[in-house]
């Protein structure tokens, strides 16, 4: 049964801190990978969080181990752009995330 996971990434060693993410390299492939992960609704949100080296991701997976190994796939996971951090299961309790059919 899928549930809903927060998935904390952040830099690794070669994220390059003197351009934007968008001039990083692979950027294009890693934006195509993480573009695909929402369009079939296993990504649901996602993005930096300003003021810290990390990106958070609200995912809806089957368990951890899914999570770890189709995010592994991620050209800057692979690159070393992208390190895991945090894998969490999270129980809504206020609002709703309305599943894409």
């Amino acid at each position: 049964m899928k549930r809903w996971y927060v998935v904390l990434r952040t830099r690794g060693a070669r994220f390059n801190e003197a351009v934007p993410l968008e001039e990083q390299i692979e950027w294009k492939e890693h934006a195509a990978f993480m573009d695909a992960l929402v369009e079939e609704g296993f990504v649901v949100l996602g993005g930096p969080l300003e003021g810290t080296r990390d990106a958070l991701l609200v995912v809806h997976a089957g368990d951890p181990q899914e999570i770890e190994r189709r995010l592994g796939a991620d050209p800057w996971v692979k690159s070393g752009i992208l390190i895991p951090k945090q894998i969490s299961p999270w129980r809504i309790r206020l609002g709703s995330l309305e599943q894409k059919p």
